[in-house]
């Protein structure tokens, strides 16, 4: 029976302490964001090479819609 006692006494030790709340949503929001990146990159090679064509199409479509907004896109109706 004695031999259980020690074991016990070191059991303190061993607690994890549970963060706070606010600590804890901000862990769980950080590792929802790494899971949603590994997911959205699964299968390519080079996912910053991915990201840079994304961001450069946008841009280009950015211009687009500006362009076209403020001056028609460059074409003009000629008429008779």
């Amino acid at each position: 029976m004695g031999m259980c006692l020690p074991c016990l006494g070191g059991a303190a030790d061993d607690v994890v302490v549970t963060p706070d709340p606010e600590t804890r949503r901000q862990q769980l929001a950080e590792a929802a964001e790494k899971r949603q990146k590994e997911t959205a990159y699964r299968g390519v090679k080079n996912p910053e090479a991915v990201e840079r064509k994304r961001k450069k199409q946008e841009e280009s479509e950015k211009q687009e819609m500006t362009a076209s907004v403020s001056g028609g896109g460059g074409l003009k109706w000629q008429v008779g």
